[in-house]
């Protein structure tokens, strides 16, 4: 990865960020522009091997110029990780020695209830819901990161815990 002038602790404060709704079947992602303005759904990505989620993962990086992901941590109502949180780090660790991309997380809790609200509230079918759902948990993720970003108190949850 090349090292940007602009980065605090290894996050760059500039360029495109990726967010990303893990799954163990399937993958929802959504970028950013390079000013972090707008965000949109990109697609879902079906999970095959390591090896090709590897490659996958690296294409993204290189043909979007992600400079960071952003994943969505599922956190209990009352605070704390849950058994997925834990499998979402491990996923984080490999993305980041995969792709050499710096990796943040963001408060997940409630995203894909909002994600489903959305969908339905557009009159999609069940079929076309599903199809959509995780890269707009996705975008939801990376609009709440972007918009936490922005104010005075905010502070990342780590990579490790």
């Amino acid at each position: 990865m090349e090292n940007s002038k602009n980065t605090v602790d290894g996050w760059p404060d500039t360029g495109r960020l990726a967010g990303v709704d893990y799954g163990t079947v399937r993958i929802g992602i959504a970028v950013c522009d390079p000013s972090r303005t707008w965000t949109s759904p990109l697609e879902t990505y079906v999970r095959r091997s390591v090896d090709l989620d590897q490659a996958y993962f690296v294409k993204l990086v290189k043909e979007n110029q992600i400079r960071g992901f952003v994943l969505g941590l599922p956190i209990h109502c009352d605070g704390r990780e849950s058994q997925k949180s834990q499998e979402v780090r491990r996923f984080a660790r490999w993305l980041l020695e995969e792709t050499e991309t710096p990796v943040r997380f963001v408060d997940e809790r409630y995203t894909t209830a909002l994600a489903n609200r959305m969908l339905r509230e557009a009159e999609l079918t069940h079929k076309q819901r599903k199809k959509q759902l995780d890269k707009i948990a996705a975008h939801i993720i990376l609009e709440t990161y972007l918009e936490s970003a922005k104010q005075p108190y905010f502070v990342p949850v780590p990579l490790e815990d």
